[in-house]
């Protein structure tokens, strides 16, 4: 049993879990706009994810402690050094013009890590984008948004039509409510400064935004050209989820219940709409 709560901790801890996470809603854009499944790019997308991921999550702690790092973190470094190395050779099979939507998303992730911004922006001695006022969220949000969106398509030769842009804004409001829960659970470690959504409002009150925003994440589906039953089943089923984890949060939640039941919410997405097919 012991050995089996180690192994969770490391996939959660090594971003494995939210890499699938990014992949399934990587997927589920491939299935709604009926685009021929790019394995090169999914490889990719899994560990730049990875890599990302714990390059944000542990860039400050290896920065100032790597003398004296623990074992486990050691463990993440090398597997995400590996995921790194994995992540260039996908690369390099991908087109120039999907190259250059991942350089900007790229340069957004590190800049949400490494200080750069004036002295006078900054809440702390941080100074990077994830410690700017109300930013952190919606920087998250913007990033899988794009990714998950904009590259399947853009790989593809699709049109940026409407109903892709469209596609977009409901990834970016689904993030933002998936954020919801994190946000609730670290109200009694996060800095004020950080003006996360439920500092500003309260958890009441975050949690009724979290269900308008699901609400509009479903209806903005009616305003496609192209509308799926099987799309609007699935937006419907995965939308009542969402809005039940974010309903039964509380600041004093388990240790899982975010970081592995909320964060699998897209793997649940995918699974659905596999079902409908």
């Amino acid at each position: 049993m012991r050995l089996l709560k180690q192994g969770l901790d490391f996939y959660l801890n090594s971003s494995i879990h939210v890499a699938f996470s990014v992949v399934a809603l990587s997927c589920i854009t491939f299935f709604e706009f009926d685009l021929l499944f790019n394995k090169n790019l999914l490889f990719f997308i899994f560990f730049a994810s990875i890599t990302g991921y714990n390059f944000v999550k542990y860039y400050g702690i290896a920065k100032w402690h790597h003398r004296h790092l623990t074992r486990w973190l050691k463990v993440i470094q090398v597997f995400s050094l590996l995921c790194f190395l994995a992540m260039c050779y996908f690369a390099f099979r991908l087109p120039l013009k999907t190259l250059a939507i991942i350089l900007a998303f790229g340069v957004l992730t590190f800049f949400y890590a490494i200080p750069f911004l004036p002295k006078k922006m900054y809440l702390d001695e941080h100074k990077n984008l994830r410690n700017i006022s109300g930013l952190k969220v919606y920087v998250i949000a913007l990033v899988w948004a794009g990714v998950t969106v904009f590259l399947p398509v853009v790989n593809e030769n699709y049109i940026l039509s409407t109903d892709v842009w469209i596609t977009f804004f409901q990834r970016f409001l689904f993030v933002i409510v998936l954020t919801l829960p994190f946000e609730i659970r670290d109200l009694q470690y996060d800095d004020l400064k950080l003006s996360t959504i439920p500092q500003k409002t309260g958890v009441k009150q975050a949690k009724i935004i979290g269900v308008i925003l699901l609400m509009a994440f479903f209806f903005l589906e009616f305003f496609k050209d192209q509308l799926k039953i099987t799309q609007i089943m699935a937006l419907l089923i995965i939308s009542f989820f969402a809005m039940l984890f974010l309903v039964f949060t509380k600041k004093n939640q388990g240790k899982y219940y975010s970081a592995f039941w909320v964060e699998g919410l897209p793997m649940a997405w995918l699974v659905i709409i596999l079902l409908f097919d």
